[in-house]
């Protein structure tokens, strides 16, 4: 990146909250310098797709005042079950150039979608144990939802230079801060408002990806039903603040018993991932996305799939510039991930 040029800033826009993270370059490592999340009404976006575009732009205009920031230069991601589709497929080996010009055609059969309406990319892994073959990942994104968030994005005055997916901006979060063992198997869990992705990596690879829609938000229904709140305040409830009238102990029994639902999820995703990878097991979940911060949820999770989890940190190897408000930051760090592997991304990048 040239001399002065400041990095481009990572958007993540979710259903629940837009996050906004840029990050400094430096020797060794990087620091942050700017981060800030702006929640978002509910219903604004769904499974992905931008329902109200106008209120979602004045979001985004917010968050950069708010944040102060200069930067046009923008890097965000797109998600949603039935938007965006990731496969790791086996074809006959070739160069980038050839695949370039077939891959239209070999991704055709993976697809669910008319392969006129989505926009393709892919990665090359390697070569398959078996001789002529090699493993590409793959990934669709229908047009449509694509074309949405990089108006939106323009609308807002930002200029989009990179288009990532949620699952691979969370890999590039996890490979900055931690180690990669050859071999090993880590199952990275972002558990947003309406949805669960799973990105699980053998060696730093991905090896299965799952996108579920579920997510927090069947938390924050439950609690508004039993205690006939609103959305806001049943979501601070979630949060674990303390809402008038209502006793934390038994807003705690209705999250602990609705998250078994979120917990199922997550071990159905691995039950899939044992079965694709012929007995394969993960080593450890590491959870990232707002159902990290609810209480007891990674402990639950442990005690019932029976593997080790922890809360992502994006800050092992990421220092926090003194001019933000460090403790605020390390406490909402889960939810920080997605946009700091997007601010991670440059033009270029594959």
């Amino acid at each position: 990146m040239p001399f002065g040029q400041k990095a481009p800033i990572g958007l993540d826009i979710g259903t629940a909250s837009i996050k906004v993270s840029q990050l400094r370059e430096r020797k060794g490592g990087y620091d942050l310098e700017v981060f800030d999340i702006l929640p978002l009404p509910p219903e604004l976006i769904v499974d992905g797709a931008i329902i109200d575009s106008l209120r979602v732009i004045d979001a985004i205009r917010e968050i950069i005042r708010k944040a102060k920031i200069k930067t046009k230069d923008t890097v965000l991601s797109v998600s949603g079950h039935s938007a965006v589709i990731v496969k790791l497929i086996t074809l006959p080996e070739m160069t980038e150039e050839e695949l370039e010009e077939s891959i239209r055609f070999e991704a055709e059969q993976y697809i669910p979608f008319d392969i006129n309406d989505v926009s393709i990319d892919f990665q090359i892994i390697g070569p398959k144990e078996e001789p002529g073959q090699m493993e590409v990942l793959l990934v669709a994104v229908k047009s449509d939802i694509l074309n949405d968030y990089i108006a939106v994005v323009r609308e807002a005055g930002l200029n989009p230079v990179v288009v990532d997916v949620d699952f691979f901006a969370l890999e590039n979060i996890f490979e900055v801060n931690y180690e990669i063992e050859p071999g090993r198997i880590v199952g990275l869990v972002d558990i947003g408002a309406s949805s669960i992705k799973m990105n699980i990596l053998k060696g730093g690879t991905p090896a299965f990806t799952r996108d579920t829609p579920t997510g927090t938000n069947i938390l924050v229904e439950a609690l508004q039903r039993e205690f006939e709140l609103s959305y806001e305040v049943a979501e601070r409830l979630l949060r674990g603040e303390a809402v008038e009238g209502v006793m934390e102990e038994s807003a705690e029994q209705i999250v602990m018993e609705t998250s078994e639902e979120l917990i199922t999820e997550i071990s159905r995703s691995i039950d899939y991932f044992r079965t694709s990878m012929t007995g394969e097991d993960v080593s450890e979940l590491i959870l990232a996305g707002g159902g990290a911060l609810v209480k007891g949820l990674a402990d639950r999770i442990r005690d019932r799939i029976g593997v080790e989890v922890s809360l992502i940190d994006p800050f092992r190897n990421i220092t926090i510039s003194r001019k933000l408000d460090d403790a605020h930051i390390r406490d909402m760090a889960p939810l920080a991930a997605v946009s700091l592997g997007l601010a991670l991304r440059r033009v270029g990048d594959r």
